[in-house]
């Protein structure tokens, strides 16, 4: 056999071990990326793999020629390139908000919490008809931006005479950010109150919708918050407290998850350190408050197409392939860690049943029929709130039950305003209390 066919077999046997050997490494990397909670952007897990495996690679060839030294070190370097890519920033490190919409002014206001928010107004457009008690929106998140599809709904409801406001929770959209730490649902209820505070126009509406009517529903149960409400309208909400969360149990009819086409567009989980970090919060192996990616670095990284499925989880099997753009790429905003961190204070939250028990504020709770939240999340909110006067389940449409399509927002606008108005409703009130065994034995 001709010598440079003897190199190349031994080259070829040699490949296997040279891979599970840059494998290891790479799983040595990860685990001390675990171990460090990050540290240093993931240089502290990079320098102790790269200085141990130089070790290893030195020991490996201390009785070899010099030319044969040099070939441990090649699975080595290649380790040291694919990891080191997990150390280095392809966003800027610093905040970097989304632009001002062309269609309505932000406004800052500071609470006494602490929190700057960003704000929006948008005040009565019907000339014949103007309602005295202000709206105030609570959009889904838990730390996102509010999106240019509900925007429209807002201006749809300030053309019925509605005076709007809307902010974005704290490190959401244009709101500044808080310390990781201090993202925390009962942070979010507090807020609430100090914005009506702040708005000094008396007690509000509040419409609360995904994990805004959670914010909402939690604030119904503290007589402090609850005292600035004078409706509530609690849209789709999530859990409401630990015990809620750990419930399991069917979603609604069947949505678009898994049936409409891939979100286009650049993701960041296409990127291998922030597919590590967010990779790795999510299983909850790294903390939100983690070195290796920074919040403002998390928050600019993640893109709209990173949401995947989670958007089409919104709308309902029919929907599949005319599901709306949502928001512009300009104006998308989501923080990944501060809202894995707020998710995380409500799955440690005690039951707050008892104190939901003596609202006396009315409510109405909306529901979807190809919703995706756990049914049991919803009906919990009706059992335990004998505020709640009215249910409204919505057909034909998905967790975002306003979504431009058909005359889906023209009916949840229905429902909204005959509410609040205390008009009879444009949709049976259903399910009742005394209806929940059935609906979720139906699987409604």
């Amino acid at each position: 056999m001709p010598p440079s066919a003897i190199r190349a077999v031994r080259f070829s046997g040699r490949l296997p071990s040279a891979a599970a050997a840059v494998v290891g490494l790479i799983a040595v990397f990860l685990t001390l990326i675990v171990l460090t909670d990050g540290a240093g952007s993931g240089l502290t897990a990079w320098a102790a793999t790269l200085g141990a495996a130089i070790v290893a690679a030195l020991w490996r060839g201390r009785r070899r020629a010099w030319r044969a030294r040099l070939v441990p070190f090649l699975p080595v370097a290649v380790a040291a390139a694919l990891t080191a890519s997990v150390c280095i920033p392809t966003v800027p490190t610093a905040r970097r908000s989304p632009p001002a919409l062309p269609f309505v002014a932000t406004q800052h206001w500071s609470l006494a919490t602490g929190s700057r928010v960003a704000v929006y107004h948008y005040p009565s457009a019907n000339a014949g008809i103007r309602h005295p008690v202000p709206l105030v929106y609570l959009n889904g998140g838990p730390v996102r931006g509010i999106s240019v599809l509900d925007h429209r709904f807002l201006q749809l409801l300030a053309r019925q005479g509605y005076d709007v406001y809307a902010y974005e929770q704290a490190g959401g959209g244009r709101s500044d950010l808080l310390p990781m730490g201090q993202y925390t649902i009962s942070r979010s209820v507090r807020d609430l109150g100090a914005f009506v505070d702040r708005l000094g126009k008396g007690r509000v509406d509040v419409l609360g919708f995904s994990s805004g009517a959670v914010i909402l529903t939690r604030g119904l149960a503290d007589p402090r918050v609850a005292a600035h409400v004078h409706r509530a309208i609690i849209a789709e909400p999530g859990p409401m407290d630990g015990p809620t969360a750990r419930i399991t149990g069917h979603e609604g009819r069947p949505s678009a998850r898994g049936l409409a086409p891939a979100m286009t567009g650049p993701r960041s989980t296409q990127v291998p350190r922030y597919a590590v970090a967010f990779g790795l919060m999510k299983l909850g192996l790294l903390s939100p408050d983690s070195g290796l990616v920074g919040q403002a670095e998390g928050d600019n990284a993640f893109t709209a197409a990173d949401l995947g499925s989670d958007t089409a989880s919104g709308y309902c099997a029919r929907d599949a392939h005319r599901i709306p753009v949502e928001d512009t790429a300009r104006n998308f905003s989501f923080s990944p860690a501060a809202s894995l961190r707020v998710q995380q204070t409500i799955m440690d939250s005690p039951s707050i049943a008892p104190q939901l028990r003596r609202s006396r504020t009315p409510a109405m709770l909306m529901i979807a029929e190809c919703s995706s939240q756990v049914r049991q999340w919803e009906t919990a909110v009706l059992a335990d709130d004998p505020a709640i006067r009215r249910t409204q389940y919505m057909p034909a449409v998905g967790h975002h039950m306003w979504n431009g399509l058909d005359n889906n927002d023209q009916r949840a606008l229905a429902a909204i305003t005959a509410f609040l108005q205390d008009r009879p409703a444009p949709l049976p009130n259903y399910p009742t209390r005394g209806d929940i065994p059935a609906f979720l034995r139906d699987h409604k």
